[in-house]
């Protein structure tokens, strides 16, 4: 394979968690534990709408209690997550205190009942986001925790939703306080792990160099065969399949600030988030 022709997808990561112009994303709020709330409220302040797949409100509501305790809203009564949008799902798993509460303290918030038993809550709020706001990209935050079927449900919908081989319909994200996770579409990618210059304003946990070291190359679905440019143990023409031989815990070399990576098919991408220790 040649990395010098044909399209290439660019990722500019940090400009895309950072409120850059043209980076716009609605965020979806899982069911799983919000583990870094500084990433949150980062995510959290910059999202043009936010949307809790059933019991993701739960943990958004425990977040806000958290913020009202220790005043960090200022002036507002209600909290540093009260302005939750929609509350999409069978809603088996929204608890009563944080239905009344997004209830009677976010006049905007809307809860929608949907019973269908053949599409989960993730699959739900995706639906509501690309119905409301076309071509947007979606940040999903839970990321891959918690139980090893949820984790490969939500890889499941990264695929579900990601049909486009041009992204036509907006890029998914799997976001937790650990990694980053979202798919390669068959063909030629530039992914700019490290951006020095880039502006972040006041959020506390992107800055022009917010990754660890760690990478995976993922085929999912189906066998591909890859080639890279960036990492510690490059690859070129290489086939790569469960079962097989596969790139896990590969490593950004210090100087790259741009990962090239072509595939012959669909690849989950994930890249770790440096923890507090590393970020100094």
């Amino acid at each position: 394979m040649d990395l010098t022709t044909e399209k290439t997808t660019e990722w500019h990561l940090i400009r895309q968690f950072s409120n850059y112009p043209g980076y716009e994303f609605a965020l979806v709020i899982l069911n799983q534990p919000i583990i870094d709330e500084d990433l949150f409220k980062d995510i959290w302040s910059i999202a043009k709408t936010c949307v809790a797949a059933d019991g993701g409100a739960n943990h958004v509501y425990n977040l806000n209690k958290k913020s009202s305790r220790r005043g960090s809203h200022g002036t507002s009564p209600a909290g540093d997550y009260a302005n939750l949008g929609t509350i999409i799902g069978d809603l088996d798993s929204l608890s009563d205190e944080a239905r009344t509460f997004f209830t009677t303290q976010s006049a905007t918030c809307t809860i929608i009942h949907d019973p269908d038993q053949y599409s989960t809550d993730f699959t739900k709020a995706v639906r509501l986001v690309r119905k409301k706001f076309p071509g947007k990209d979606i940040v999903c935050m839970g990321g891959l925790g918690g139980r090893v079927d949820q984790g490969l449900s939500q890889i499941h919908h990264l695929y579900l939703f990601q049909t486009s081989p041009t992204y036509a319909d907006g890029k998914m994200f799997l976001l937790s306080g650990e990694s980053l996770s979202f798919l390669l579409k068959a063909g030629k990618h530039r992914i700019h792990v490290r951006e020095p210059d880039a502006s972040v304003g006041n959020f506390v946990r992107m800055s022009g160099d917010p990754f660890a070291k760690y990478v995976g190359i993922i085929p999912i679905k189906e066998p591909s065969t890859i080639t890279t440019k960036g990492l510690e143990w490059d690859v070129k023409d290489w086939p790569t399949e469960f079962g097989g031989q596969m790139s896990t815990s590969n490593h950004v070399l210090p100087e790259t600030k741009v990962v090239e990576i072509e595939t012959t098919k669909d690849v989950l991408f994930t890249i770790a988030l440096k923890q507090a220790a590393e970020r100094g």
